[in-house]
């Protein structure tokens, strides 16, 4: 049975305009050069220092390149765009279209295969016959958990560097593309091995720890939990505290891996 729900969390920055791919390749972690109409790719808008600002999918259209964005961050990712704009011959605007998220088949043609993992999902943007809604949050919050894919939820913006959210992992950074905003941090710690922290999945007993809540190996820090669900969260933990027993809020947790994909 195919499982759909609106994604209503996310909503869409439509970039037009005769500058719009140069525009966005000096900016985005993800190449648009050759982005092709109804193509989704997965990337990020970095601070100058390479921290992350906004996680987007980055969806080709003939005249346009549409931004999917955490829907509560939308206001500020215009502001942004607004900023480095300058002389560029871009419009910016907001979309009020429905996203969507299928699993594990597409319901019809004119989907596209989430690009961050094989097999997590298909999405549409505004599809012309929506289909039926038949889960919620919870659902597709439990089928990104189960693959290890991050979200919005599961990022501290402003604080968080994208190799450590598996920005690398999940087709997020074209280290190929060029110069984009905080290319420099991000090339160096990717090149260098610099990874201390990754976000992983974790298992446990019961419904989820409080997001921000202490990941100990012993009496040592190793991380926080970011988002989750009974059984199942991600967590955002140092490598060289993952032996061991691992506690959140005096209960047992493991470190797993994903589903294959």
């Amino acid at each position: 049975m195919t499982i759909c729900v609106r994604l209503t969390d996310r909503a869409l920055v439509e970039v037009s305009g005769e500058d719009r791919v140069a525009f966005l390749q000096g900016l985005l972690s993800q190449s648009v050069e050759d982005l092709s109409p109804g193509e989704a790719r997965y990337g990020a808008l970095l601070t100058p220092q390479g921290r992350l600002l906004f996680d987007l999918f980055i969806i080709g259209r003939p005249d346009a390149v549409w931004l999917d964005v955490a829907a509560e961050r939308r206001d500020d990712l215009l502001a942004r765009l607004k900023i480095y704009r300058l002389r560029s011959r871009v419009e910016l605007r907001s979309l009020e279209t429905e996203i969507w998220a299928c699993w594990p088949d597409a319901p019809g043609p004119g989907w596209v295969a989430d690009p961050r993992r094989e097999g997590l999902a298909w999405r549409a943007w505004g599809p012309e016959s929506p289909p039926a809604e038949t889960a919620g949050p919870g659902d597709w919050r439990r089928r990104r958990l189960e693959f290890g894919v991050g979200d919005a939820e599961d990022f501290d913006f402003d604080r968080d560097y994208p190799v450590e959210l598996n920005f690398d992992q999940v087709g997020g950074i074209d280290f190929a593309k060029g110069c984009f905003v905080g290319q420099e941090t991000t090339s160096r710690m990717k090149r260098r091995g610099q990874v201390k922290t990754r976000l992983v999945p974790i298992r446990f007993e019961g419904p989820p720890p409080a997001r921000g809540s202490e990941v100990l190996n012993g009496d040592l820090r190793a991380g926080e939990v970011r988002s989750g669900v009974d059984g199942l969260a991600l967590a955002l933990l140092r490598l060289d505290r993952l032996d061991g027993a691992l506690t959140a809020e005096g209960r047992t947790v493991s470190v797993e891996p994903p589903l294959p994909g």
